[in-house]
C-alpha cells in the first residue's frame, strides 16, 4: 500500500473542492430545462466542448488498456484506438453542423425528426433503452472496473476509519460474496474489496453531485481541469521514467535485450517497438481489414453519444467543427505521445511473467500504469498523478452519467411516458429532478455489471462487438435518403441476436467483428430498401439539418441543385482526410522518432528520412484542412434555415 502525503492529499481535496462547487455555480440555471441540464443552452465555445471529448476519453481506464496492448501486442495495437480519428473527423467536418441544426436534445429523438411515425416512435425507445442502457452500463461499468487498480494502493480505508464504521461494512462485502480486490486470490481480498467499494461509493457521491447539480455546465468545467491536470501529470510520470533510465536511447536498447528471446506471448522487440503493420504482431489481413474499417463499424461513427451532446452544446456550426479537430489532435496524437514512454518503461520497472495465461498477463500488465505511481513518483508527483486518475475517472463517470440520463429522461419518461401513454407535456423542472433520479439508477446498473468484468479489454470487446454492426447505417441515414426508421431497426436486432453466437464460436476477433459489420449492415440497407418514409417528413428534416450527400430528390423538391449537396459532402470528406492524416503523419513521425521505431520493411533509404517524410507530410496538410474545413465556402449552406418548400417531385416514392 502506498502511503499519501499530506501534499498529495491537499492536490485531491482541492479537486474536489472545484469539481462540487461547479455543481454549486451551475445549479439554478442548469435546473431551468432540459436543455440547459444535458446542452448547457448551447453555449459552449469549440476549445471546452473539445477538451471535454478528451477529458471523457482520457478516462483511467485507457492508460491501463494502453499499457496492457504495448506489453502483449505492441504499439501498432494501438491503432485500434488511434483509427477513431477518422470517426471523430467525420462528425466534426461532416456532420456536427447537421446535429446542431437538427435541434434534438439526444440522438434517440433524433429518430422522430428524421424518420416518419410509427415505426420511429419505437426506434426512439429501443435506442433509448440500447444506447441509454445497454451500451451506455457497459462502458461505464468498466471505467468502474478501473476504479480498483487506481485506487487500491491508496485509499486504505481500514487504516483510517474507525472499526466501528468499517466494521459493518466488511461484513457486508463478506456476505455478499462478490470480490472487488484487483487480485481476488490475495489473502486480504475482503480487506481490499471493502476499502475498493468505499472508494468507489466515494468517487461517484462526489461526481454525482455536481453533475446531478450542474448539468453538462459542471460537468464541462471540471472536464476541462481535469484533462490539464491528467496531461500534466502524464508529463511528470513520462519525465520521471525517462530520466530514469537516462533517455528513450536506454530504454529502447534494454528492451531489445530483455526481449531478444520473446516478451510475452512470444513478441520479439521490432514488434513491441512497431508502428507499421509490416513490422507488427499478427498483422493479418483480417486485423488489417477490421482497423480499416473499425472507425466507421461502430457505435459512434455519425458522433451518436455524448461525442454528439457536446456538438450540439456548442453555440455556432463553426465551434461545433472545433470541438472535434482539438478532440482529435488532443486525444489521438497528445495523450499517446506521453503515454508510449510510460509503457515501454514500464515493461522493465515491472517485467512481466510469462508464465501466466494470456487473460492473466493482459490485466497484470495493465494495473502496472497504476503500480507505477505507487512505487516510483515521488510525493506531490504522485498526488498530482492520482489526483489526475481519479478526475479521470470522475470525468468519465459524470459524461456517462449525463448522457444516460438524457435517454432516460428526453426519450423514455417525456416521450413515451408522459406525450405517447399519459397524453401531456411534463413541466420542465419535474424533468430535470427525473434527470437526476435516472443518473442514480445508470451508476447502480453499471455497478452490477462490473462485478462481472474480468478485465478492462474483455469489456471494451464487448461494447465494440454491440456496436460494431450499427455505424455504417448511423453514417448513412445523415448521408442518403433512402434510409429508414425499419433500417434502423433492423440493425439494432440483428447486432443483438448475433452478439452471444459470435462470441461464442468465432474466436478471432477481427472475424467477429467483420462478421457482424456484414450482418448488421446488410440488414439495414436491404430493409431501407424495401420499405420508404413519408417524402414531407424528409423535407422538413432536410430543410432543418441541412445535410450534405444524397439527398437529390428532397432537395431538387426544396429548390436545391442536388449536385451541390454532394459537393459538400466531397469536400468534408476531403477535408476529414487530410486532417486524419495530417495528425497520423506527425503521431508515427514524432512516435517513431521517440520510440526508436522499426521503418517498414519495404523502405529501404534512412530511419532519419522515414521520420522526416512523415514530418513534412504533416505539415503540408495543416493548411489543407484548414482551408477545406473552416473557409467561407466550406461553411456556405444551401438553404436558409427558413428555405419555403417547392412542389414535391410526384415520382419521389417509386426511385
Amino acid at each position: 500500500m502506498a502511503t499519501l502525503h499530506w501534499i498529495d492529499v491537499l492536490i485531491i481535496l482541492a479537486f474536489i473542492v472545484y469539481a462540487v462547487s461547479s455543481g454549486i455555480r451551475s445549479r439554478k440555471v442548469a435546473s431551468q430545462s432540459l436543455e440547459e441540464y444535458f446542452l448547457a443552452g448551447r453555449s459552449l465555445s469549440g476549445w471546452s466542448a473539445g477538451l471535454s471529448m478528451a477529458a471523457t476519453q482520457f478516462a483511467a481506464d485507457t492508460p491501463l488498456l494502453v499499457t496492457g496492448l504495448v506489453a502483449t501486442a505492441g504499439i501498432f495495437a494501438i491503432w485500434q484506438l488511434w483509427i477513431f480519428a477518422l470517426a471523430f473527423l467525420l462528425m466534426g467536418f461532416i456532420l456536427a453542423p447537421s446535429w446542431r441544426r437538427a435541434s434534438v436534445l439526444t440522438d434517440a429523438e433524433l429518430s422522430e425528426l428524421r424518420y416518419s411515425k410509427g415505426a420511429a416512435t419505437a426506434l426512439r425507445g429501443i435506442k433509448a433503452i440500447y444506447f441509454g442502457t445497454i451500451f451506455n452500463c457497459v462502458v461505464l461499468a468498466w471505467v468502474l472496473f478501473a476504479t480498483k487498480a487506481i485506487a487500491e494502493p491508496f485509499l486504505v480505508w481500514d487504516q483510517w476509519l474507525p472499526a466501528a464504521l468499517y466494521q459493518p461494512i466488511l461484513h457486508l462485502v463478506t456476505w455478499v460474496d462478490i470480490p472487488l480486490s484487483v487480485n481476488p486470490h490475495d489473502p486480504h481480498v475482503w480487506v481490499n474489496s471493502t476499502n475498493n467499494l468505499i472508494s468507489i461509493l466515494g468517487i461517484v457521491t462526489v461526481t454525482l453531485f455536481y453533475s446531478t447539480t450542474g448539468g453538462l455546465r459542471s460537468v464541462v468545467a471540471t472536464d476541462v481541469v481535469q484533462f490539464s491536470l491528467a496531461m500534466l501529470g502524464t508529463a511528470f510520470y513520462m519525465g520521471y521514467i525517462i530520466y530514469h533510465f537516462g533517455g528513450m536511447g536506454p530504454i529502447i536498447e534494454q528492451i531489445r535485450e530483455r526481449f531478444a528471446t520473446g516478451g510475452p506471448g512470444g513478441i520479439s522487440p521490432n514488434q513491441i517497438l512497431a508502428f507499421v503493420p509490416s513490422q507488427a504482431k499478427d498483422a493479418s489481413f483480417a486485423v488489417l481489414a477490421v482497423l480499416g474499417l473499425q472507425w466507421l463499424i461502430q457505435l459512434n461513427a455519425d458522433g451518436t453519444g455524448y461525442l454528439a451532446q457536446r456538438s450540439m452544446a456548442c453555440k455556432s456550426d463553426r465551434d461545433a467543427k472545433l470541438a472535434s479537430v482539438v478532440f482529435t489532435i488532443a486525444q489521438v496524437l497528445l495523450r499517446s505521445l506521453f503515454w508510449l514512454p510510460i509503457a515501454l518503461g514500464l515493461l522493465l520497472f515491472f517485467p512481466p511473467d510469462l508464465s501466466l495465461a494470456p487473460e492473466i498477463l493482459k490485466h497484470e500488465r495493465e494495473v502496472t500504469f497504476v503500480k507505477g505511481i505507487v512505487e516510483l513518483l515521488p510525493w506531490g508527483i504522485k498526488g498530482l498523478m492520482l489526483t489526475a486518475m481519479l478526475a479521470a475517472l470522475a470525468s468519465t463517470i459524470d459524461t456517462h452519467l449525463n448522457w444516460g440520463a438524457s435517454y432516460w429522461t428526453n426519450d423514455i419518461y417525456k416521450r413515451l411516458i408522459c406525450q405517447v401513454w399519459l397524453k401531456r407535456d411534463p413541466n420542465p423542472r419535474t424533468l430535470v429532478w427525473v434527470a437526476r433520479g435516472s443518473n442514480l439508477i445508470i451508476l447502480m446498473i453499471s455497478m452490477l455489471v462490473m462485478t462481472q468484468l474480468t478485465s478492462i479489454e474483455r469489456a471494451w470487446k464487448i461494447a465494440l462487438l454491440l456496436g460494431a454492426g450499427m455505424g455504417v447505417v448511423l453514417v448513412l441515414r445523415w448521408l442518403w435518403w433512402r434510409i429508414s426508421a425499419w433500417g434502423e431497426l433492423a440493425c439494432i436486432i440483428v447486432s443483438l441476436l448475433a452478439a452471444w453466437p459470435l462470441l461464442e464460436f468465432v474466436d478471432d476477433e477481427a472475424i467477429r467483428l467483420l462478421v457482424m459489420a456484414v450482418l448488421a449492415t446488410a440488414a439495414g440497407i436491404g430493409v431501407s430498401l424495401l420499405t420508404t418514409e413519408d417524402p414531407e417528413h424528409l423535407r422538413r428534416f432536410f430543410r432543418l439539418a441541412q445535410p450534405p450527400g444524397w439527398w437529390g430528390p428532397i432537395a431538387a423538391s426544396l429548390g436545391v441543385d442536388p449536385g451541390t449537396n454532394v459537393k459538400r459532402l466531397g469536400r468534408g470528406f476531403a477535408a476529414m482526410l487530410s486532417a486524419a492524416f495530417c495528425v497520423f503523419f506527425f503521431l508515427t513521425g514524432i512516435g517513431s522518432w521517440l520510440c526508436h521505431s522499426p521503418v517498414p520493411t519495404w523502405w529501404s533509404l534512412s530511419w532519419g528520412l522515414w521520420i522526416a517524410l512523415q514530418l513534412v507530410m504533416g505539415i503540408a496538410l495543416v493548411p489543407v484542412w484548414l482551408k477545406l474545413g473552416f473557409s467561407q465556402e466550406a461553411e456556405k449552406m444551401p438553404l436558409p434555415v427558413h428555405a419555403k418548400v417547392t412542389t414535391l417531385d410526384p415520382t419521389l416514392d417509386d426511385r
